[in-house]
């Protein structure tokens, strides 16, 4: 079991990427961006999380300069946005990135979410054919998914060269999407947890405030502690120092198997809302 920030999930091609990463969805651009992710680091978080589509990539950069940290001793991963999918197009977006995060080699790219259109398969599996360029060019160290549910994954799986190591899902209480995560882990796919507080829904569950507070914790760490115990990798979001701090300290308590058990068995409390199957965007 994880016992600190700087623990590490082992990814199929031997990458080590931390234990918890640091979420930055929905974080305004500029400094709100750049303070929170220096903070985090400065914290103790070495895996830093972004997007295209969450428009703060170059304040995420900048926070990573200010922090003074090594690069190396960073994980940092982006997203390749859905408009933006497809071979050409995915290696022009792959660049606009890089020059925004003001990085000259990634961590982790994934491809925010899957094509479900009729053509989706042979759009996915071009766009994964640029990232299998990108990585075996050494531009990324390691390549990977998000929001693929077992029938996105197993047709572009069927053509790849280079397997996912990463499959970056919604999962929290009362949604763990079991199939997806029970297929990722047969093909030694990482399952990475967005959203491990259903986006703000869990903090007010009375079942899980009661179980927060045998352990005297808060419910955010409940959350991402009972990640951690799944097998996931959690990624928490804040921009208030005390609760960055808060979400890393997850690692002095275990949740025992029979609270285990019932958190797995809550129904669905909340969530974002977003279903790869229906998505317009």
């Amino acid at each position: 079991m994880m016992k600190s920030l700087t623990d590490t999930f082992k990814l199929n091609n031997g990458v080590r990427i931390p234990c918890v990463g640091f979420g930055t969805w929905q974080t305004p651009d500029g400094k709100t961006a750049t303070d929170s992710v220096r903070c985090a680091i400065e914290t103790g978080y070495r895996h830093i999380d972004t997007a295209a589509a969450y428009n703060n990539e170059a304040s995420v950069g900048e926070g990573i300069r200010q922090s003074g940290v090594d690069r190396k001793e960073l994980f940092i991963t982006t997203k390749l946005w859905n408009s933006e999918r497809g071979y050409e197009t995915t290696l022009k977006a792959f660049d606009k990135s890089m020059k925004e995060l003001g990085l000259d080699y990634l961590d982790l790219y994934l491809i925010h979410w899957p094509s479900n259109k009729p053509d989706g398969a042979q759009v996915n599996a071009e766009t994964w054919r640029a990232f299998e360029k990108l990585y075996s060019e050494g531009l990324i160290k390691s390549i990977g998914l998000s929001n693929f549910l077992v029938h996105y994954l197993e047709p572009l799986m069927s053509k790849a060269k280079v397997m996912p190591m990463v499959n970056q899902i919604e999962f929290h209480p009362g949604y763990m999407q079991s199939d997806t995560v029970s297929f990722c882990k047969s093909n030694d796919i990482v399952v990475e947890a967005w959203s491990p507080l259903g986006t703000g829904k869990m903090l007010t569950n009375p079942d899980l405030v009661a179980i927060a507070a045998k352990y005297g914790k808060s419910v955010a760490q409940l959350c991402i502690r009972w990640c951690l115990q799944n097998g996931t990798l959690p990624l928490p979001k804040s921009v208030t120092p005390s609760r960055i701090a808060e979400n890393a300290d997850v690692f002095g308590f275990d949740i025992s198997e029979d609270d285990m058990k019932f958190i797995n068995a809550m129904p669905f409390i909340g969530g974002s809302g977003f279903h790869p199957d229906t998505l317009e965007f």
